[in-house]
């Protein structure tokens, strides 16, 4: 175990990282409260903020160190911090004190390595929770919402547009995920879209109005839920996509359809979400086009399913007639290389090869957007509004680019 003020000479065991490596976080320093035997983690900008995500642990090394290469898709602007397993083990200054995330660029090409010296861990006791900004419209489905595909449950979020309870209309269906960031702030990781309060001011511009139901992610299960394909390096998981679009379409969408007033039909229902929760999305309409009839593609992250991704969008047809809507966007500082624009471009280019409707796909590049919460909440009214309220021959008129 290294302990304060201990330099850690693991420069042999970089010899066994993977030749592709292109940013190595090493622990040169570890306080001497750390219990003998702890696994410390790495939890960032890239996993979601996972404070004990398995597959971000990092690794002892020779002379009693901890070291861990991250993704090589993981490039550009990152924050991260280092925990021993939660938030309330994360680290902090050497007074018990928080300290800001870590913040490094990686560069778009090659391998860098950095040093972290860590000088104190939170002691275990409770964070004061932040408060709940979720508005009135919002309620709990569920806390533990069966998902019988996959065997297990989910907290399951509800919104209600304006009126909802006078009004007698039904009204379209809009499904999210990653809940936990979509309405309330004391739930979220890294921030929340404040959808809820981007719904209510719409709905006093004359906005027709729509029910939002946003699916909590899975935790360590997250990876798993949100490919449909199992990826080739097992510390990416995978593989439950297909099972988790199944909950949406045969258990969840029914349930909604069966307690709300919905208008069920495939015009109305839409998909949406970012990163991982917008390759879901991406995969949910091109694979069930006469269920969800729109979709809203956030900062995908297609690197994780790049050829599977593909061929799904190069033999994509759409019924006739039923090609979802898709909105699409990114931004250009999310990596340094802009592989994520690169992706997007190319999903894009595939399914309008094949006959795509051109006025059916919109695409854009903000080039000042991140792979961030902040981004993601600014740019979800645009979406939102092309996606449901701005009339067809509007959508037609549209430019296609960015």
């Amino acid at each position: 175990m290294i302990r304060a003020g201990t330099i850690v000479p693991i420069a042999v065991a970089l010899l066994a990282l993977p030749a592709r490596a292109q940013l190595t976080i090493r622990v040169a320093q570890l306080p001497a409260t750390t219990p003998s035997g702890a696994t410390i983690h790495v939890a960032g900008s890239f996993n979601g903020w996972d404070p004990a995500a398995p597959r971000f642990a990092l690794a002892p090394t020779p002379g009693g160190g901890y070291a861990l290469t991250l993704p090589d898709s993981v490039r550009g602007a990152i924050e991260f911090k280092l925990t021993l397993g939660s938030w309330d083990r994360v680290e902090t200054n050497a007074t018990g004190g928080d300290v800001p995330n870590r913040s490094v660029t990686v560069p778009a090409t090659g391998a860098d390595t950095i040093d972290v010296a860590v000088a104190g861990w939170r002691d275990g006791t409770p964070r004061v929770a932040r408060a709940h900004t979720a508005s009135r419209s919002v309620a709990i489905v569920s806390d533990s919402f069966a998902i019988p595909q996959l065997g297990r449950t989910r907290r399951v979020w509800v919104y209600l547009p304006s009126g909802y309870a006078t009004s007698g209309k039904r009204y379209p269906v809009l499904y999210m995920a990653d809940g936990q960031n979509v309405f309330d702030d004391a739930t979220s990781f890294s921030g929340e879209w404040r959808v809820d309060e981007a719904l209510d001011s719409l709905a006093s511009q004359v906005d027709r109005g729509v029910i939002v139901v946003a699916v909590d992610h899975g935790g360590a299960h997250r990876l798993d839920e949100y490919d449909p394909w199992k990826a080739t390096n097992p510390k990416y998981g995978g593989g439950e996509g297909e099972a988790y679009t199944r909950f949406l379409v045969e258990t969840l969408k029914p349930y909604i359809d069966a307690h709300y007033r919905t208008r069920p039909e495939r015009a109305s229902t839409a998909i949406a979400g970012s990163s991982m929760g917008g390759l879901i999305s991406l995969y949910a309409a091109l694979t069930r086009p006469r269920v969800f009839g729109r979709a809203g593609v956030f900062s995908c992250a297609c690197w994780i399913a790049r050829d599977s991704l593909y061929a799904l969008a190069r033999r994509f047809r759409a019924p006739r007639g039923e090609a979802p809507q898709l909105y699409f966007v990114v931004g250009g500082q999310e990596t340094a290389d802009r592989e994520p624009v690169r992706d997007q471009d190319a999903i894009v280019g595939l399914l309008r090869a094949g006959g795509f409707p051109a006025d059916s796909i919109r695409a854009l590049v903000r080039e000042d957007g991140k792979h961030a919460e902040w981004f993601w909440r600014r740019e979800f009214p645009a979406a939102y509004e092309w996606m449901f309220s701005v009339p067809q021959r509007a959508r037609r008129a549209s430019p296609p680019g960015r």
